[in-house]
């Protein structure tokens, strides 16, 4: 009977998933079009931010007593972000890369996941190490918000006025659309804990692969949306966005409140993690993430998610 209900519960966080990002991106695309900010700005901004408090959420409750949890669901968040995020999004549709735009926010996720080994090699991630991610974090808001008013000033003649009550309607679509978001990533991730910890799982595998999938579909439930909407560029802009914020600023906010213990074998799963963000760099060159691309990602994450349930 319990295991039912925690099935029923999972289901209603998926849906509460669906109508949060659905209403995220309707939100953000309006402010966007009202300010003339690029789609991949408010994509890399407020949606990325909005999807990535299922990861700040699951972090802030493991911290301390559960730091492999914290540790597992960044990394295997990010690992998911790629594999399964944007290989799902690229088999439904080929993704359009803005090369000369989205290079540079490429290099500054793989910088981030570099700093992450980097801070990893005393086999701790301390409440130090904690606030440097922070504060690295504070730099990347203030690279954001000047990128912002850059576009603002190039299209400063064409931003729409006199539609307040849009721009209200939108903010209140946002933060509906976050709300949803948050709460349905806690119902089912609780819920997937509960259902995974019936077959023996580890906390460390539990934040690889269920904590990490889910606190995910955030950003495939959005991207999807965002895909099938015509604005592909949102959906890149989110998946970047987040694998930059859940390690400035999720495992900030973790490390910073009690500090995270590095395993010796979880630089395996750091290779992983960049090799995926280096995928991205190559396929730029393109200017298109084909299908193909897409399949060979998607791929990539099964083999890696059956590797780490066998190994």
């Amino acid at each position: 009977m319990e295991v039912a209900v925690n099935v029923i519960l999972t289901v209603v966080g998926l849906a509460m998933l669906c109508f949060g990002g659905n209403w995220l991106v309707n939100g953000g695309v309006t402010i966007a079009r009202k300010f003339r900010i690029s789609n991949l700005v408010i994509g890399m901004t407020i949606v990325a931010y909005g999807t990535s408090t299922p990861e700040l959420a699951a972090s802030v409750a493991a911290a301390g007593e559960h730091s492999a949890i914290i540790l597992g669901n960044i990394i295997g968040s990010n690992i998911a972000n790629v594999g399964m995020v944007i290989g799902v999004s690229a088999i439904l549709v080929p993704l359009v890369v803005r090369k000369s735009i989205l290079r540079k926010e490429i290099l500054i996720m793989l910088g981030v996941s570099l700093l992450l080994v980097l801070l990893s090699i005393d086999g701790e991630i301390s409440q130090h190490d904690g606030i440097l991610l922070l504060g690295g974090l504070g730099v990347f808001a203030f690279y954001t918000y000047k990128d912002i008013m850059k576009h603002r000033e190039e299209n400063k003649e064409k931003i729409e006025k006199g539609k307040n009550n849009i721009y209200l309607k939108s903010v209140g679509l946002i933060g509906i659309g976050i709300t949803l978001l948050y709460v349905g990533a806690i119902l089912t991730v609780d819920n997937a804990i509960i259902l995974a910890k019936e077959f023996g799982l580890s906390e460390k595998i539990i934040g690889l692969t269920v904590i990490a999938i889910g606190t995910s579909l955030p950003e495939l439930i959005t991207s999807i949306i965002a895909i099938r909407k015509g604005h592909t560029d949102i959906g890149i802009g989110t998946i970047v966005g987040s694998n930059i914020y859940n390690i400035l600023m999720i495992m900030g906010v973790g490390a910073a409140l009690g500090g995270v213990m590095i395993d010796s074998d979880v630089y395996v799963d750091y290779a992983i993690m960049i090799i995926f963000s280096l995928s991205l760099l190559i396929a730029i060159k393109t200017g298109i993430i084909s299908r193909v691309m897409g399949v060979c990602l998607t791929i990539g994450y099964v083999a890696y998610l059956a590797v780490t349930f066998f190994k």
